[in-house]
């Protein structure tokens, strides 16, 4: 199976929903999942499988259910990789309020 960049997977509102239903209410079976959204069922299995494929969910058995659940390490990964871009837009609107400030003054 192809690696699914992160970026990618979150690209999609759906995809980011699957993933805060399963931060919020904790592991889900398949189809309870799958009844929270409006879309064919194929559909909504193509975003799980990037959602797998990109390591944030995993999949397991009980009994005849797939039951998903949140990997959340790609996205303390990412919050790492974006910590200097955060810092650099903190810096660049601290200096836009002291600007907006001085010309208030």
């Amino acid at each position: 199976m192809p690696d699914v960049d992160v970026f990618t997977a979150l690209a999609n509102p759906t995809r980011r929903e699957v993933l805060r239903l399963l931060r919020e209410d904790g592991p889900h079976p398949v189809n309870r999942l799958a009844g929270r959204f409006d879309m064919r069922r194929p559909s909504f299995s193509e975003h799980l499988r990037l959602l797998k494929d990109a390591g944030l969910v995993t999949e397991r058995r009980d009994g005849r259910e797939r039951v998903y659940s949140l990997r959340a390490e790609p996205l303390h990964e990412l919050a790492g990789w974006l910590a200097p871009y955060e810092s650099f837009w903190s810096a660049r609107l601290g200096d836009l309020a002291a600007l907006l400030e001085a010309e208030d003054d």
